[in-house]
């Protein structure tokens, strides 16, 4: 038994031993490291302090968004319309900027913001990592920030939409938002092809988060695509001058001009008034931003006189010689009465468009029928989309009923009862100016004429355009000469429509025509809205409008005067039914 209890004596001791062995060496192992560790703090603060200024230029490597350069539109003569510049972007990190910060003071002056606003914005943010200060400043304005030195206010690249032509091209044009998305025009329309793609880079910051070094691309950005548009600027000018003039003079509610070349369907100009500055919209009135020229609509009254005439010639039971009885000077449909300016008598279908009788041409539209007269007009665009891609292109109105009533087709063949917009009727009076085909319209520049179709044939269109001729010349439209050329075209004058029906005392005066007649190069559409001058007719208000920007127009695209005309009447005034 004793040798037993030995052996276990023993087996405790070396038990308690090992024990005792293992602590020492798990003990003698954490010494080691805790040396080891306090040995390396050492060593980085005082000896190798270079490694932590590496590690912490490695955390301030960061993936900074590149923008890509929108697209500069220009004119059809690479004039610039819309360009990108440039400009730099002031924003915070609250969680960084001290509210209390002496120096925010000369932030907010150059800023040209209320110091306390400033002061409690960044309080009222202090939880965020991100605040615009100041959108798009000129870069000599951000130095001079940044130079402020104040912490947590940094300062990044981007660019600014600027327009050159002002007013005079805004409602083609358009305009972007702060972030250079297209908002208006042809930069909505445009947005992504002037857009781009931005890009990203790897770059390495300091602590105040200014860029020291690009390190690394890791997508360039895809510069936006470039527009060329259609318009003339030169014509696009002297259209907007003369339209703001006559509106000015005649104290005019509005006007749109409208301006196209007749063998290829380019939009040469196209103004509205009133109109708004794209660089300036802080006194923007949103009832100025409508491209009226493609957007309201209107009846286009006598404009269309020479478009069922069309129809007449073209359906054979009219032809040039043929005379019309307009006696006793009025007709009667029901309750309806139509009226000529007075009893013109017996009239030849050149003197229905000359004199511009309501009752000549309403008998040849009862004898054609109401189907006849529509199918022209849409033949030649109206009630249709133009194709030109613009937003906010209203379509107008084209009737079609079951069956058509007398009085119906009577003032479907003066131009009521339908609606079309500006650009409609200039296409309407380009396929009478060229011969009879009908190009699709275009914003954009065209390279090569594009492929029309015929809807009316060479020689009546002819017989028209003669016919035009004598409205400028003996008819409604004299005021509308352009003097060294010869033009024509036709007046309108139309009741403008408000809240409760026609406005009695509020009109639309009217001028669409062509020049020069020999073989014409433009077609320009003139509408004022509401003149209160006195004068209201369209011969009165829109056809001097079209004589100066014809005049103009045709000597800057370098057209030969036709030197026999015998001087201008643009300054007389219009005889016979005003249109």
């Amino acid at each position: 038994m004793s040798g037993q209890g030995a052996k276990s004596t023993r087996s405790q001791k070396a038990a308690v031993s090992q024990k005792g062995w293992r602590f020492g060496a798990v003990l003698g192992v954490f010494l080691v490291v805790m040396a080891a560790l306090v040995w390396r703090l050492v060593d980085l603060q005082v000896v190798d302090h270079e490694f932590l200024r590496q590690q912490g230029d490695v955390r301030t490597i960061r993936v900074e968004k590149i923008d890509a350069h929108r697209g500069v539109i220009t004119d059809r003569h690479g004039e610039p319309l819309a360009v990108s510049a440039p400009v730099q972007t002031i924003w915070a990190n609250p969680s960084q900027t001290d509210p209390d910060e002496p120096r925010l003071a000369n932030l907010a002056r150059l800023m040209g913001t209320s110091e306390a606003r400033l002061r409690q914005r960044l309080r009222d943010y202090s939880g965020r990592e991100f605040i615009y200060l100041r959108r798009k400043v000129q870069p000599d304005l951000a130095r001079r920030i940044m130079d402020l030195d104040i912490n947590g206010v940094y300062s990044r690249q981007e660019y600014r939409r600027y327009y050159p032509a002002g007013e005079v091209t805004a409602h083609v044009v358009g305009f972007t938002n702060i972030d250079e998305q297209g908002q208006e025009g042809m930069e909505l329309s445009y947005n992504e092809w002037l857009s781009g793609k931005p890009g990203s880079k790897r770059v390495l910051k300091d602590n105040r988060g200014r860029v020291i070094k690009d390190l690394a691309l890791i997508q360039d950005a895809e510069r936006g695509h470039d527009l060329e548009l259609s318009i003339d600027l030169r014509l696009q000018y002297l259209a907007y001058r003369e339209l703001k003039a006559m509106v000015s003079a005649q104290n005019a509610r509005g006007g749109t001009l409208v301006m196209l070349d007749v063998d290829t369907g380019e939009v040469l100009a196209m103004v509205n008034q009133g109109s708004y500055n794209p660089n300036d919209r802080s006194q923007l009135d949103p009832a100025n931003l409508r491209n009226k020229a493609i957007t309201d609509l209107f009846e286009p009254g006598s404009t269309m006189k020479p478009i069922t005439m069309a129809a007449a010639l073209e359906s054979g039971k009219y032809s040039v010689g043929d005379v019309v009885d307009t006696n006793p000077g009025y007709r009667r449909f029901g309750r309806f009465t139509i009226r000529d300016h007075r009893n013109y008598g017996v009239l030849s279908l050149t003197d229905i468009i000359v004199k511009s009788s309501n009752v000549g041409i309403s008998k040849i539209a009862t004898e054609l029928g109401g189907d006849t007269i529509r199918d022209l007009y849409s033949r030649v665009g109206l009630g249709e989309p133009t194709g030109v891609g613009f937003p906010g292109e209203a379509v107008g109105v084209l009737p079609a009923p079951p069956k058509w009533h007398p009085v119906d087709e009577a003032t479907l063949s003066y131009g009521y009862g339908m609606s079309l917009n500006a650009l409609q009727l200039a296409q309407a009076y380009m396929v009478l100016a060229n011969g009879g085909i009908k190009y699709p319209l275009s914003l954009l520049k065209v390279d090569k004429k594009p492929k029309g179709h015929r809807v009316l044939s060479e020689h009546v269109t002819a017989e028209i355009r003669k016919m035009l001729h004598g409205v400028v010349e003996r008819g409604t439209g004299t005021r509308a000469d352009p003097g060294l050329y010869s033009a024509g075209g036709k007046t309108g004058t139309v009741h403008l429509v408000g809240n409760q029906g026609y406005e009695n005392n509020q009109y639309k005066g009217i001028f669409a025509g062509m020049a020069p007649m020999d073989n014409p190069r433009i077609v320009t559409v003139v509408a004022v809205d509401a003149p209160q001058s006195g004068e209201y007719y369209g011969g009165e208000v829109a056809a001097p409008v079209f004589a100066r920007v014809m005049s103009d127009a045709l000597r800057l695209l370098n057209v030969k005067p036709e030197l026999e005309v015998s001087g201008s009447h643009s300054g007389s005034r219009p005889t016979g039914e005003r249109g």
